[in-house]
């Protein structure tokens, strides 16, 4: 597989509630570029057990990685991924895949994310129970090569703003 330098391979990423989905489809439809919905990849068994409000574990997580860097690997135009990544040897498996990768990091606190998880309920599968749990699995990805931190809490055309300008500048540089 080979990677187009001037393509942009794009994770955005943070724990549940932070706004990956908005974003992710904001950033792809300014870019011009595809949209991977990470949630949509998970395997039945992972959804159910998120639903239930039992938290993935490692194990549950490889196939899943696996499927997503075959995804970002069949993008050569570019692709945007929304992922919790909320690891950085998740991260790395995705880098592995796809060279070059970069991430929009989302940051957010425990009581907004509980906020907007719960405001969900209904019509998504992840359980609010596991907000906790994200924040407890999460290694911040600052201080990582080609990521880019953004407060969540902005709105949604700012940090589409924002992250589409990071993206040209990294171009350019």
């Amino acid at each position: 597989m080979s990677f187009t330098p001037s393509s942009v391979y794009l994770v955005v990423m943070g724990v549940a509630g932070c706004g990956k989905s908005s974003l992710g489809a904001a950033l792809a439809q300014a870019e011009g570029l595809p949209l991977i919905e990470g949630d949509d990849h998970h395997s039945p068994a992972s959804r159910e057990k998120m639903r239930q409000g039992i938290a993935l574990t490692d194990a549950d997580r490889e196939g899943w990685l696996s499927t997503l860097g075959q995804l970002l690997q069949a993008r050569p135009q570019g692709v945007v991924l929304t992922c919790s990544a909320l690891k950085k040897m998740y991260r790395d498996r995705l880098r592995d895949a796809c060279p070059g990768l970069r991430f929009v990091f989302l940051e957010i606190d425990r009581p907004h994310a509980g906020q907007r998880v719960a405001a969900r309920a209904g019509t998504h599968f992840f359980s609010s129970a596991l907000v906790d749990s994200q924040f407890a699995t999460l290694e911040s990805p600052l201080g990582e090569a080609g990521v880019l931190r953004l407060d969540a809490l902005l709105d949604l055309t700012t940090l589409q703003q924002q992250a589409s300008a990071w993206l040209a500048m990294k171009e350019t540089a």
